[in-house]
């Protein structure tokens, strides 16, 4: 089992939708897939419709430290979820004052066997909860959108929590390799230097050996289109005109890059119900 957590200080540059497309993909391909919302706002626990709602969830999972009872199905078959259910926030305060509150995560998740994958969405911002789901990691991906700003914040904030975390391995929590993804990519001169500053950047092993990788995705209406639809991209646009590679190129590029041990070919051969998704 790998635990992957999608993460970064700065909000809004994409963290959700790029869990949610990954977990479909994966489970596409015959992967058993954990989703974990870890965001005190609840946007991946509604991205797909659910098919049973479990009990608990996320407060469940990190305050008494165990899954049962806190796992969701979804209409996704193969993906189950644990939900964000603290929409008050009271989780950071109690991860906060408990001494074990940042590593209650990453043990209980290594307690499950049945999945091949889980995938934890953190929420946008520095703090005790982010903390908890970077810690319970193997590997860490990190969405950055083209623009001076998020480059300059992940370059700050997502690479200075990575060091301020750091010391935790000394506590049997080492923080996973990180790597960046060019993320929502529009044809723009802007864009192309900050991707080109990105490649270029030399983070080196003080940094914990931290890369970029070579999938770049773009910025395509198909990834809208697919949240709508609260289907994974790559069902929605399986092929595409142009020099733009289809939502399902993209995908499978990426996970092929990033988990080079996983077989998509089986993600590649639409079932019937995908068919008629794609020509709706």
């Amino acid at each position: 089992m790998i635990i992957l957590t999608i993460c970064s200080t700065k909000g809004g540059v994409g963290k959700t939708t790029l869990t949610a497309n990954l977990a479909g993909l994966l489970a596409d391909a015959g992967q058993r897939v954990l989703l974990v919302d870890a965001d005190i706002q609840p946007t991946l626990s509604s991205y797909y419709p659910l098919a049973q709602r479990a009990e608990g969830g996320l407060h469940r999972l990190i305050t008494a430290g165990s899954i049962h009872g806190a796992i969701s199905r979804t209409q996704i078959p193969g993906v189950d979820i644990v939900v964000s259910d603290d929409p008050e926030g009271s989780i950071e305060n109690w991860i906060l004052h408990t001494p074990d509150g940042r590593v209650r995560m990453r043990y209980a998740l290594r307690d499950l066997e049945r999945y091949d994958i889980i995938l934890i969405d953190t929420q946008g911002a520095v703090g005790p909860l982010q903390d908890a789901g970077v810690l319970a990691a193997d590997l860490l991906l990190s969405p950055i959108p083209p623009e001076i700003l998020s480059a300059r914040e992940f370059a700050r904030g997502t690479l200075g929590m990575l060091e301020r975390l750091r010391p935790m391995g000394h506590l049997g929590a080492p923080v996973g390799h990180l790597h960046g993804l060019i993320y929502r990519m529009d044809r723009t001169i802007d864009a192309a230097d900050v991707a080109s500053t990105l490649r270029r950047a030399t983070f080196g092993e003080s940094r914990g050996g931290i890369s970029i990788l070579s999938t770049v995705v773009p910025a395509t209406v198909a990834y809208r289109e697919a949240a709508t639809a609260r289907q994974p991209v790559h069902r929605i646009e399986r092929q595409r005109r142009g020099p733009t590679a289809s939502a399902l190129e993209v995908m499978t590029a990426l996970v092929n890059e990033l988990l080079p041990h996983i077989d998509l070919e089986q993600a590649g051969e639409p079932c019937q119900a995908q068919e008629g998704l794609r020509h709706a």
